[in-house]
């Protein structure tokens, strides 16, 4: 028997807003989360803002900030959204066998914080003692340990007691999207019921927009950060980065029917592809991605035409965008055109490994309100961008099933389908790959 998987929670923590209602407001309003960099002093570097966080800690969800004030950024939004999400779903009146329940998210590798490891080399150069003198008086093992990207993982295993598998994918920008595409497949193989599945990240920090802007990736648009983001449009000239995080709660049907769970969505395809092509470079025909979305239909039992929205990777950068198109052209031959398409990264910035969990809640949103966001600052086409992008206005659209594109550094590709849950799954209706 197919065992199906539906999503009965949601969290999220963003730069446009901190709870999963929140989060639709900042959607559907075109709320920029852009805006000058507050996170360290970025007034000498050529790049000086960033889609931040802002006015929010771990006590909206219950946990005192000060036991977690050590841990990165991003382990702090794994949390508040782990426990949004798990709230949500009600697990905390469940019962729910633990060996049966697991945790899969896709986080990156943070970055310490180094400004003390920089007033080590300054002491150092004002002293006898060596640098490695002054750095190891600061060092904290204990910190040490909390910045592998495993560990949000493993506080949120221990937190909601779950004893099953617990891992975390690290795949670039397709972090996120692999861990729930994976976490959803050991549900249907009957190895778990539940899991907590989805992504969070941090990449502001000195390394992480220094490395950005080497690799000529990033808008300079200092002067303009709401404008800065411009995905698919003729004058956009890079991304920001983001930061935030996306959970959810996915289990298998039956399951959830059981606990009378609310269902939000099906997950009810997944597909990835390597482009084998470049590290830093997509494959110029968008080959990768395209076979990435081919299969993830394929895994759905949908054909083009039943796609109702898809919220693509569009980062904003010349080359992604315009193969990005492509990739999609080539997946959904002439319906490419009739459905619409939106970069919601034009108001979160790149959340990097998170970007793809944090869609993805956009597009579970997207199914339970009927309106689709829109992508910002598409002011002028560019006529190697040629689809639907949703322009400035968020529109009206029933939607059944909708897609999530990632691609990421590396050649990795990912997809997700979530529709609508109806009592017939999709892959049961027979369908044709008419074009």
């Amino acid at each position: 028997m197919e065992r199906r998987v539906v999503v009965t929670g949601i969290g999220c923590v963003t730069p446009i807003g901190t709870s999963p209602d929140d989060f639709a407001s900042g959607l559907y309003a075109g709320r920029i989360g852009v805006g000058r960099l507050t996170v360290f002093d970025a007034s000498q570097y050529p790049v000086q803002i960033a889609a931040e966080v802002h006015d929010w800690d771990l006590s909206s969800v219950g946990e005192d900030p000060t036991v977690w004030r050590k841990c990165p950024r991003q382990t702090r939004f794994a949390i508040g959204a782990g426990l949004q999400a798990a709230l949500q779903a009600g697990l905390s009146d469940a019962q729910i066998d633990p060996v049966r329940f697991g945790v899969y998210l896709g986080c990156g590798e943070p970055f310490e914080d180094f400004t003390a490891f920089t007033q080590a080399v300054h002491d150092a150069q004002k002293s006898e003692k060596t640098f490695l003198d002054h750095a190891l008086r600061i060092f904290d093992p204990d910190t040490e340990r909390e910045y592998e990207p495993d560990m949000p993982a493993i506080h949120l295993a221990h937190i909601l007691q779950a004893q099953g598998p617990v891992a975390n994918c690290v795949s670039a920008c397709v972090s996120s999207t692999q861990a729930i595409g994976e976490a959803s497949r050991m549900i249907q193989f009957d190895e778990v019921d539940v899991m907590l599945c989805g992504g969070a990240h941090s990449t502001i920090n000195p390394f992480g927009v220094t490395g950005f802007q080497r690799l000529s990736a990033l808008s300079t648009r200092n002067d303009d950060p709401q404008g800065a983001v411009r995905p698919f449009d003729a004058d956009r000239d890079g991304f920001v980065i983001g930061e935030g995080a996306a959970l959810f709660i996915v289990e298998e049907l039956e399951h959830a029917r059981r606990r009378g769970a609310e269902i939000l969505g099906e997950v009810t395809g997944y597909g990835s592809a390597q482009d084998a092509y470049r590290v830093t470079d997509i494959h110029p025909e968008g080959r990768g991605s395209a076979t990435a979305m081919q299969r993830a239909l394929q895994n759905a039992g949908l054909v083009p035409d039943q796609i109702s929205y898809i919220n693509a990777h569009g980062t904003g950068t010349p080359l992604n965008d315009r193969v990005e198109t492509m990739a999609i052209k080539q997946a959904f031959g002439q319906q490419a055109y009739r459905i619409p398409v939106s970069s919601t990264k034009s108001m979160l910035g790149h959340a990097t490994t998170a970007c793809g969990a944090i869609e993805l809640a956009v597009c579970l949103l997207s199914l339970r309100s009927g309106v689709i966001p829109p992508t910002m600052n598409h002011d002028s086409p560019d006529p190697d961008c040629d689809l639907d992008y949703v322009p400035r206005q968020p529109r009206e659209v029933s939607c059944r099933h909708v897609l999530s594109n990632n691609v990421a550094f590396g050649g990795q590709n990912a997809a997700l389908i979530v529709s609508r849950y109806e009592e017939a799954s999709p892959a049961t209706v027979p369908v044709s790959w008419a074009a």
